[in-house]
C-alpha cells in the first residue's frame, strides 16, 4: 500500500513541509479548489499542485475529488456539457501523472455531521452525527467545510425537491449514464475511478442515498465490467452502519481488485444512526483497525491509503477533521500495523 495524506493546497495550514515529516508518507491527496463545480480545471493549476508536492519529495497520484455537478446527478440542464468537462479533467489529470480519482454521487450534501467540535472525555474535540440533532437542522441553511457553498437556501430547497421526485431508481439511472460516459475515458487514460460511499450510509433530509451497503456496491460495480471502475472504501462512512461488515467488504472487493483508495478512520457507535469520530486506535472506537488492516494486507492491497478525519488535539485549530496531529498519529498507527503484518509474513 501507499500511505498518503489529504492536503488542501497552498492555503492549507497543514503544509507540505509538515506532511513530508510523517514517516512512510508517499504523497498527498489534493484537488483544484478554485474552479466552480463542473468546469474544466486549468492546466497551470494542476501543474502547480504537482510541482509543489514533488518539490517536497511527495507524489500527487490521487485527486480527491473531481466533484460531480448536480445537473449530472439529476440529468437535467447542462448535464451533457458537464460530463464532457469531467472527461477533459480526467485527461488533464492523467497527463500530470494522476492514477486515481476519488468522487462521490451524494445528492446536494457531501459528508454530514451535526456538530464539528464535540469535546470528548480526554479534552480533544471531534465530529459527531446525532440523528436527533440532524432531524432538527434546516438543510436549506446548512453548511459544512468542503461543501459547494454556491447555492442559495431557495436553490437548496429546489434541489431537494427535485431529488425527492427523482428517487433512488432515478439516481441509479443517472449514475449509470455517468459511468457509461466516463469509464471509457478512464480506461483510455489508465486512471482508476474510485467512488466514495455516502457519508453517513443512510438517507438524510429525505434525499436518496445509494452507495451505502454491500448490495448497492455490488450493483454499482456491475455497471461497468472493468477494473478502472472501482471504489474508495471508507471505513467511517460504511462502518457507521451497523448493517455493514467493513472488514468483509475489504476482503471481498480487495480480492476483486476493485478497491483503489482506502480511507481509514475509527468511529464510536452511540446508538442507531448516531456516532462520533474517535482516534484511529481500535480501543477508542467500534471498529477493529487491526483486523481491517489485516484484511487489506491479506488481499495484497497495493493501492492508496490515507488516515481519514482526525480529532483536534493538543490545542490545534483549523479545518474540522483535518488537523495535522491526530491524522499524523493515525498514519503512524496504521503504518505500524502494516509493518508488523509484513514482519509476521516474513517469518
Amino acid at each position: 500500500m501507499k500511505m498518503t495524506f489529504r492536503w488542501y493546497g497552498p492555503e492549507d495550514p497543514v503544509t507540505l513541509d509538515k506532511i513530508r515529516q510523517i514517516p512512510n508518507m508517499s504523497g498527498v491527496v489534493t484537488a483544484v479548489y478554485s474552479v466552480p463545480v463542473g468546469e474544466v480545471w486549468p492546466m497551470e493549476e494542476i501543474e502547480k499542485l504537482k510541482k509543489d508536492a514533488n518539490a517536497k519529495g511527495l507524489e500527487m497520484e490521487v485527486i480527491e475529488s473531481v466533484p460531480v455537478h448536480e445537473d449530472i446527478k439529476l440529468r437535467r440542464g447542462d448535464y451533457k456539457r458537464y460530463i464532457e468537462n469531467y472527461k477533459e479533467n480526467i485527461r488533464r489529470l492523467a497527463k500530470h501523472g494522476v492514477k486515481c480519482i476519488c468522487y462521490n454521487f451524494m445528492p446536494v450534501f457531501d459528508w454530514t455531521r451535526s456538530q464539528l467540535d464535540k469535546e470528548l472525555e480526554d479534552g480533544s474535540r471531534t465530529l459527531i452525527y446525532d440523528k436527533e440533532q440532524v432531524a432538527a437542522l434546516d438543510p436549506r441553511k446548512l453548511a459544512l467545510p468542503g461543501w459547494d457553498s454556491s447555492y442559495s437556501p431557495e436553490e437548496i430547497k429546489e434541489l431537494i425537491d427535485a431529488y425527492q421526485a427523482q428517487g433512488d431508481e432515478g439516481l441509479w439511472e443517472s449514475l449509470n449514464y455517468f459511468i457509461q460516459e466516463i469509464i471509457p475515458v478512464a480506461i483510455e487514460c489508465d486512471v482508476n475511478m474510485a467512488i466514495h460511499p455516502d457519508d453517513p450510509c443512510w438517507p438524510i433530509f429525505g434525499l436518496p442515498r445509494i452507495i451505502t451497503n454491500e448490495k448497492n456496491l455490488d450493483r454499482f460495480l456491475s455497471l461497468y465490467d472493468d477494473p478502472h471502475h472501482g471504489l474508495t472504501l471508507c471505513a467511517g462512512s460504511l462502518g457507521c452502519g451497523v448493517f455493514n461488515n467493513y472488514t468483509a467488504m475489504v476482503r471481498k472487493y480487495g480480492k476483486m481488485g476493485r478497491i483503489h483508495f482506502a480511507h481509514l478512520r475509527n468511529i464510536k457507535l452511540l446508538s442507531d444512526e448516531s456516532f462520533e469520530e474517535s482516534a484511529h486506535y481500535s480501543g477508542c472506537g467500534s471498529l477493529d483497525m487491526v483486523e481491517i488492516m489485516k484484511a487489506y494486507h491479506d488481499v495484497g492491497f497495493k493501492g492508496y491509503m490515507r488516515p481519514d478525519h482526525g480529532r483536534m488535539i493538543w490545542g490545534e485549530t483549523g479545518k474540522p477533521g483535518y488537523g495535522l496531529y491526530d491524522r499524523a498519529l493515525g498514519a503512524m498507527y496504521l503504518t505500524g500495523i502494516w509493518e508488523t503484518l509484513d514482519k509476521m509474513e516474513e517469518k
